[in-house]
C-alpha cells in the first residue's frame, strides 16, 4: 500500500485515500441459488469445462462439469453478460457480449464486447460500448479472428450502434454490416455447420417503456437475413412460406444439409417454428405448439443437434425437445413454477453433453438430459431489496428474481453459511420483505402486483393478507381498485412498529397484521385516468392511461406521523400529520417517469431526506441522487464522484455518524463523508454488480445485489471515525465496536467438504482496526488488558506461527492459519479471538469442528474471556495508543446472575 497523505481539513471529504479503509472486507453470505443466465458455452470434446454468463453476475467457469463454479470476470467494469462463445479452433479464446438481450424490466446494460485469450484468466475490452445489449456472438470455426456480433442496441431508446457487426482482426476493429434503423437491432445469428460463409441473422424491432413489466414487442423492422460471404453483406428473406408479419423476436438454428430453423414470434398470428430444407429458399411451419412462443420476447431460442438435424431443442418455461424435425415436442427438463430456460449449448463431438442457462442458473448434463448438475451452487441471486431483523445473529431477507424469497443467517453456528442457514419466508420473487419489529419470527413478504403474505417461522403458518384479493394483472389500469407494479414497497412505521405500509397509487396501512387495510393518502402519482384515451401508450399519455404507483415509502425515524413517498412516475410527497395532509415536494425540473427508486429519511434531522432517482428507463444512465434539508422545499443533486453510468438505486444514511452516507448504484457501492457533497468508491473486494438496496445494522452494511446474492461489510468503525486528525496522525487506533462472545458449535459431525457451496461467517472475536501512515521499521504490538489492568493477551507483528502437530493427519487446506499482527501502510485489521493464550501442551490436535480454507482450530485453546470491559493498547512507530473494548455475552446464552 502507498503511505497515507493527510489532506487539509477543507479537502477531507473529497480526498480520503482508499488505503485509509482499504482493509475492510465484503463477505458473501449467499444464498447459493442461481440467477438468470442467458449465455452458456463449452469446449468441444471436453466434458469437464463449461462457462456461463449471468445477466448481472459476470462470467463463471467450471472445470468439473458443474460440481463447483468460479467467477472469472470480476475485475471488469461491467457484469451483465448477454452472449458468449468459445472459439472452436482455439479454446483459450473466448468472446463475451455484454448486456442481456431478453429485455424484461429488471435488465441492466452492457459495455460492448470483451475477449480472453487465456481461457478467462484475463480480459480486454473490444469496443462497441453503445450496443448496450448483445444477443449473440459468432466466431468462425477455423479462424478465431473472424467474429460476428448481433447487437440489439439501447432497450429504452433509439441509437445507431445496433445491428450486425463484423471483425476480421480479433475485435480490434469493427464494421457494421447489417443495419435497418435506430429502432431495430440484431438478436440472433446462426452459421451453416458445413460452410461458415453462410450465415443467417434475425433483426428485432423492440423497445421497453418505463411502465410495463411484460411488454410484447414486434414491428416492421423485425425480419430474417442471409449472408453468403461470412456476414460481409446481407439479403433479406421474406415470403415463400414465411408468415406475413409483423414479427416479434426470432430465434435461429442451422443443421446439416441446408436445414434452417426459425422460431418466429408474431402476436397477430402466424408465429411458430418454421423450417427450411433448402438453405432458406422456401419454408414450412414445422410446429405451432404454443409452448414454443410463450413470451417470445423473453425466450425465443432454438438449438439443433450438431449430429442429427431432426433433433431440435427450444428453451422456454421448460426445455422442450423434438426428434421429428420440430413437428412434436416433449419436455426434457422443467418443474412446477417454471424454470424459464434461455440458451442451450451442445457439444458438437458428443451431443449428449450440454449446458443450459435459465432463470435459476446454469446446469450441465453428460447423459443427454437424464441427469443434471445443480444450480444451488451459484451465488448469482438477483435480489430487489434487503431487510434485517433484530435477533442475534441477525437474518438477512430479500426476494429473488424468479426464485422466491430467502431469509439467511448473517452468521452460522457451524463456521460457514450453508443450506442449513437459510429458508423461504413467504412472499414472492419481486417484493419487499419486512420482518416484524416486535416479533422477529413473523415476516411479511410481498409478491408481484400487490400480493402480501404473513409468515410465522415458529408455526409455519402462511397467510395471504393482500389488501384487495381480486387479481389485477392484465386488467386495464382504470379498472383496478389498487394499482400495483412488479415491486411494491412494504415497510413498518419507524415510530409505531405496529403499523405496516404498502404503496399502491395511494399509501395503504394495516395496524392488525393485515386483517384490515385503510387508505392513508389520495393518489400520490401523476396518473389521471381518462376513459376515452386509447391507442399506444407513450410518455406523453401514460398518466391519462392510469399508469403510476408509489415505489418507495420512508417513515421518519424521528417524528411520528412524518412519511415520505415517491412514485415510479417521478413525484415525491410528504406528510407530517400521519397522512391527513400531503404536500408535493418533488425536486424542481424532474421529468415525468423519473423513478423515485428509494427515499431515506434522515436519522438526525426531521427536515432532511435523500432520494435515489433512476432514469435509465428513459435511456438516461446518469446517477441522480438528491438531498433536501428543508422538508423538500429545495433539493440539491449530490452525485460528484459517482461514475457517469452508475445510475442510482439506493441511498442509506449512517445512524451513528451524521453526514456519512452509502449509495447503491447499478455498478457498485459508494460512500460519502460530507452528506453527499462528494462520493468515493466503497467497492473494495465487492465484485462489479448492481446494488439494488442497502441496510445499516449493528455496525455492518448489508448489500442486496441483483446478480451476486447478499454481501456484508461487517466493520463500519473506521468509516464512522475517519477524520482530519486520524489522517494526519502517524498511528491511529480506532475505537472498536462491541465484541460478542459467540457460543461455539461443539458439533462432532464430519466437516463439510470444501466444494460444498457456502457463504462466509464474520470474524469470530473482536475486530481491531488501526491506521499506519507508513509501514514502521520496528515491530507493532497489541496488548489487551482486563478491567483490573491485568494483561490478557499480547500480539506482535514478529509473532511466529505455532508449529503444527506432527505428523499432520489432515490436508494442508485444513491446517491452522495463525497470522502475525499486520504492519502495512494504511488501514490494518486484526481479530482477537477473545481468548487467553493457549496453554502449553506436549502435542496439539485439531478440532473436528473445522472449516476448509479457514484453518482448523488447534487444541487445546486458551479459555474464553468473561464478558466485561477491556482495554486495547497498540504500540507502533514510537507511539502508544489505547481504546476501550466491551465484550458482551452471546444473547442466546442464559447465565445465572
Amino acid at each position: 500500500m502507498c503511505p497515507i497523505v493527510a489532506p487539509s481539513g477543507a479537502a477531507l471529504a473529497q480526498s480520503i485515500p482508499e488505503s485509509a479503509y482499504g482493509a475492510l472486507h465484503w463477505r458473501l453470505i449467499g444464498p447459493h441459488r442461481g440467477g438468470r443466465v442467458l449465455a452458456v458455452a463449452g469446449i468441444a470434446g471436453d466434458p469437464a469445462t463449461f462457462y456461463f454468463g449471468a445477466v448481472d453476475g459476470g462470467v463463471w467457469r467450471t472445470a468439473n462439469a458443474g460440481v463447483t463454479w468460479d467467477p472469472v470476470f470480476d475485475g471488469q467494469p461491467i457484469a451483465s453478460i448477454g452472449a458468449m462463445v468459445v472459439a472452436p479452433s482455439d479454446p483459450r479464446i473466448i468472446y463475451v457480449g455484454t448486456g442481456e438481450a431478453s429485455i424484461r424490466s429488471d435488465i441492466t446494460y452492457g459495455a460492448g464486447v470483451y475477449k480472453s485469450s487465456d481461457g478467462g484468466a484475463t480480459w480486454h475490452a473490444l469496443g462497441l460500448e453503445e450496443t448496450r445489449h448483445i444477443g449473440k456472438v459468432l466466431v468462425d470455426p477455423a479462424n478465431p479472428d473472424v467474429v460476428l456480433v448481433a447487437a440489439l442496441g439501447h432497450a429504452y431508446g433509439p441509437n445507431a450502434e445496433r445491428g450486425v457487426f463484423r471483425s476480421t482482426d480479433g475485435g480490434r476493429t469493427w464494421s457494421k454490416t447489417l443495419f435497418r434503423d435506430p429502432d431495430t437491432g440484431a438478436i440472433d445469428l446462426a452459421a451453416d455447420p458445413g460452410d461458415a460463409r453462410i450465415v443467417y441473422a434475425a433483426l428485432w424491432q423492440a423497445r421497453r417503456t418505463p411502465w410495463e413489466q411484460y411488454q410484447p414487442d414486434e414491428g416492421p423492422g423485425s425480419g430474417l437475413y442471409k449472408s453468403s460471404d461470412g456476414g460481409a453483406t446481407w439479403t433479406p428473406i421474406t415470403g415463400h412460406g414465411l408468415p406475413a408479419g409483423p414479427y416479434g423476436r426470432i430465434g435461429l438454428a442451422v443443421g446439416s444439409g441446408g436445414r434452417v430453423y426459425a422460431l418466429i414470434g408474431a402476436i397477430r398470428g402466424g408465429g411458430g417454428l418454421y423450417r427450411s430444407d433448402d438453405a432458406g429458399t422456401t419454408w414450412q411451419l414445422a410446429g405451432a405448439d404454443p409452448r414454443l412462443t410463450s413470451r417470445n420476447w423473453y425466450f425465443c431460442r432454438v438449438t439443433v443437434d450438431p449430429q442429427n438435424r431432426d433433433v431440435v431443442y427450444v428453451p422456454n418455461v421448460s426445455l422442450l425437445k423434438s426428434v421429428d424435425g420440430g413437428k412434436t415436442f416433449t419436455v426434457l427438463k422443467g418443474q412446477p413454477g417454471g424454470d424459464d430456460y434461455h440458451e442451450l449449448w451442445i457439444d458438437p463431438k458428443t451431443p449428449t453433453h450440454m449446458i443450459v442457462g435459465s432463470d435459476q442458473g446454469a446446469v450441465i448434463t453428460l447423459d443427454g438430459g437424464r441427469t443434471w448438475s445443480s444450480w444451488y451452487n451459484q451465488p448469482t441471486a438477483q435480489f430487489y431489496h434487503v431487510a434485517v431483523d433484530g435477533r442475534f445473529p441477525y437474518r438477512v431477507y430479500g426476494a429473488q428474481q424468479d426464485a422466491g424469497t430467502a431469509g439467511i443467517a448473517s452468521r452460522s453456528d457451524f463456521g460457514e453459511i450453508t443450506f442449513r442457514d437459510w429458508a423461504p419466508v413467504g412472499g414472492g420473487e419481486s417484493g419487499y420483505i419486512a420482518p416484524d419489529p416486535l416479533d422477529s419470527n413473523v415476516v411479511y413478504g410481498g409478491d408481484t402486483y400487490g400480493v402480501v403474505h404473513r409468515f410465522d417461522r415458529v408455526t409455519g403458518q402462511f397467510q395471504d393478507i393482500t389488501p384487495w384479493p381480486a387479481p389485477t394483472f392484465g386488467q386495464p389500469m382504470p379498472q383496478r381498485r389498487y394499482r400495483f407494479t412488479w415491486t411494491s414497497p412494504i415497510v413498518f412505521d419507524r415510530a409505531d412498529p405496529r403499523v405496516l405500509y404498502i404503496g399502491a397509487q395511494m399509501l395503504l396501512a394495516t395496524r392488525d397484521g393485515g386483517l384490515h387495510w385503510e387508505a392513508m393518502s389520495p393518489d400520490l402519482t401523476g396518473a389521471r385516468p381518462v376513459a376515452s384515451d386509447t391507442g399506444p401508450v407513450s410518455v406523453a399519455n401514460a398518466a391519462a392511461r392510469g399508469y403510476g404507483v408509489i415505489y418507495t415509502v420512508a417513515p421518519s425515524p424521528l417524528a411520528a406521523g412524518m412519511i415520505w413517498a415517491g412514485s415510479d412516475d417521478g413525484l415525491v410527497y410528504r406528510t407530517t400529520d400521519g397522512g391527513r395532509h400531503w404536500e408535493n415536494v418533488t425536486p424542481a425540473g424532474l421529468p415525468p417517469w423519473s423513478m423515485i427508486s428509494l427515499i431515506e429519511a434522515s436519522p438526525f434531522d426531521t427536515a432532511a431526506a435523500y432520494a435515489a432517482v433512476d432514469r435509465h428507463r428513459l435511456d438516461d444512465f446518469a446517477p441522480y441522487f438528491y438531498r433536501t434539508r428543508d422538508g423538500g422545499r429545495h433539493w440539491s443533486r449530490i452525485t460528484e464522484g459517482i461514475a457517469p453510468h452508475a445510475y442510482a438505486q439506493a441511498l442509506r444514511a449512517d445512524p451513528v455518524r451524521r453526514g456519512l452516507l452509502y449509495a447503491g448504484t447499478e455498478t457498485g457501492v459508494y460512500v460519502s463523508f460530507d452528506d453527499g457533497d462528494h462520493w468515493q468508491s466503497l467497492q473494495l473486494d465487492l465484485p462489479t454488480v448492481s446494488v439494488r438496496d442497502l441496510a445499516v445494522h449493528d455496525g455492518a452494511l448489508v448489500a442486496a445485489t441483483h446478480g451476486r446474492a447478499f454481501w456484508i461489510l461487517d466493520d463500519l468503525a473506521p468509516l464512522r471515525q475517519l477524520s482530519d486528525s486520524v489522517l494526519r496522525a502517524g498511528v491511529h487506533l480506532f475505537a472498536p465496536e462491541r465484541a460478542i462472545r459467540v457460543r461455539r458449535s461443539v458439533s462432532n459431525d464430519t466437516p463439510l467438504p470444501p466444494e460444498e457451496p457456502h457463504g462466509e461467517n464474520p470474524p469470530a472475536g473482536a475486530l481491531v482496526d488501526y491506521v499506519l501512515q507508513a509501514a514502521p521499521s520496528g515491530p507493532v504490538t497489541l496488548e489487551i488488558f482486563d478491567a483490573g489492568g491485568r494483561l490478557v493477551r499480547r500480539f506482535s507483528s514478529e509473532d511466529r506461527p505455532r508449529p503444527p502437530a506432527e505428523p499432520p493427519q489432515i490436508a494442508a487446506e485444513w491446517l491452522p492459519r495463525d497470522e502475525a499482527l499486520p504492519r502495512r501502510a494504511g488501514l490494518n485489521q486484526f481479530v482477537w479471538d477473545l481468548r487467553y493464550p493457549p496453554p502449553p501442551a506436549e502435542r496439539y490436535g485439531y478440532s473436528i469442528a473445522a472449516i476448509a480454507g479457514h484453518g482448523t482450530v488447534a487444541e487445546p485453546e486458551g479459555p474464553l474471556v468473561l464478558p466485561g470491559e477491556y482495554r486495547l493498547r497498540l504500540t507502533a512507530a514510537g507511539r502508544t495508543l489505547t481504546q476501550p473494548l466491551r465484550v458482551e455475552n452471546d444473547p442466546r446464552v442464559h447465565v445465572a446472575d
